[in-house]
């Protein structure tokens, strides 16, 4: 499994993204949302692969629209890492292309989505499907 690191830009945020599919497989998507567009957000996930959250540092938690899934933002530096929604009760997410070291490799395939017509059930169903299984530990 190959492994791809990220951070904020202080490093208290910092992931780690295994996936057996190479960035060129992966792509990534950028989010025509709002919010996405205002941040610049490009976003990738694997649901057969992992993402490794370590919180070392304040995080905030911003829901908006649906308010099913959490971005969080990074209180120091106010970089998003990831979004994630517990589904099924399990942790799932996305990770921000953007934060990770290899993001060019990964935004070269990168499409633009635009999501906003999505009903909520066909939405959670997605991220079923697609999202990467996510674990978030704390730092001391």
């Amino acid at each position: 499994m190959a492994h791809y690191a990220g951070s904020c830009h202080c490093g208290a945020l910092t992931l780690d993204f295994a996936s057996e599919k190479s960035p060129a497989d992966l792509g990534a998507r950028t989010c025509q949302c709002s919010y996405c567009r205002k941040h610049g957000a490009s976003w990738t996930s694997d649901p057969e692969g992992r993402a490794e959250l370590a919180v070392a540092g304040p995080v905030s938690r911003y829901r908006f629209g649906t308010k099913t899934a959490d971005f969080l933002v990074c209180a120091t530096c106010g970089v998003v890492l990831a979004a994630v929604s517990e589904i099924d009760g399990r942790l799932r997410g996305v990770v921000r292309v953007d934060c990770l070291d290899d993001s060019a490799a990964f935004l070269a395939q990168a499409a633009p989505m635009d999501l906003d017509g999505e009903v909520l059930d066909a939405r959670l169903d997605r991220r079923a499907q697609r999202w990467t299984p996510v674990a978030i530990t704390e730092k001391g």
